[in-house]
């Protein structure tokens, strides 16, 4: 048997296990409170049963252990799925980018073809959508994210009221998809999808980690994909759009709107992690793209 330590996951580990029946992921919830770390665990494992028998392609679950009765700790293993990372793959291979940003719009449309019964967070393994720790208006959670985090040292005075004043009036639109009750994702981008070629067609193996999936809009998942975009290579974009419409993904008027009005929420929250971390700096670098071209 061999072990190899591999990337991704915010509050977990993922370690690559190689036997002689086959090769497996093992995720360790280590970071984080305890509860939150075993509510993790059991949501993924839940999600993992119930996409088996839909179109979303996801890993499959060989066994979780959410209470961490056999090690001490939550651990979830997972069947390893072939492929490149998104991210890597169009990097390596610009010309077929649009190719795979398409199959990842075809794979988003079919998380958001997944309705619940309302919007919501993820509590346990019933997967049944609360209210409970939903944030706010879109105002409201900018400017608590503003004044508990580290923004005033990116940021100055009048960025950090720009950026008040962009929420205020990007807030309607973030209210009226708070109706929606889709899959979500929640950090669907090139880091967690990985992507296959077979004769000559790029499909998603595998979407991976989905320790902030909620119950909300499919627009949270457009925002965050696109959220890069002008380090994307030519033509992906378009691409993403086109597979997630052709595979019945539905976009509302002014969703570009909606969909950047909702990645605030991630944007802002970013600003609250210490400012050496590796999302801390995108964040700004984006919010004053934002800024710079004022609402849409």
């Amino acid at each position: 048997m061999a072990a190899t330590l591999l990337g991704g996951g915010y509050s977990n580990t993922n370690v690559l296990i190689v036997t002689e029946r086959g090769r497996y992921v093992l995720r360790r919830y280590r970071h984080g409170p305890r509860d939150a770390a075993r509510r993790t665990c059991a949501v993924e494992a839940a999600l993992a049963a119930r996409l088996a028998s839909t179109a979303v392609p996801v890993p499959e679950v060989i066994a979780a252990d959410p209470e961490g009765s056999a090690a001490g700790e939550p651990l979830l293993v997972a069947r390893h799925v072939p492929g490149v990372l998104v991210s890597d793959a169009v990097q390596s291979d610009r010309a077929a980018a649009p190719d795979i940003a398409a199959a990842a719009g075809r794979a988003l449309a079919a998380i958001g073809s997944v309705t619940l019964e309302r919007a919501g967070f993820f509590t346990g393994a019933s997967l049944a959508p609360s209210a409970e720790g939903q944030p706010g208006s879109l105002p409201e959670f900018v400017d608590a994210c503003l004044r508990a985090g580290r923004a005033a040292t990116a940021l100055s005075p009048a960025e950090l009221g720009q950026l008040r004043d962009l929420a205020a009036a990007a807030g309607p639109l973030a209210a009226a998809a708070g109706s929606a009750r889709q899959l979500v994702h929640s950090d669907y981008n090139g880091k967690n999808l990985l992507a296959v070629q077979r004769d000559g067609l790029w499909s998603i193996s595998a979407v991976l980690d989905w320790e902030f999936a909620f119950s909300g809009s499919p627009l949270v998942d457009v925002g965050n994909m696109l959220r890069f975009r002008a380090q994307h290579p030519p033509g992906f974009e378009d691409g993403f759009i086109a597979g997630y419409q052709a595979a019945g993904g539905r976009l509302p008027p002014g969703w570009r709107e909606i969909s950047e009005a909702l990645d605030l929420y991630a944007l802002a929250d970013f600003l609250t992690r210490p400012p050496g971390h590796r999302y801390f700096g995108k964040a700004v670098a984006v919010i004053r793209e934002r800024l710079a071209r004022g609402p849409r």
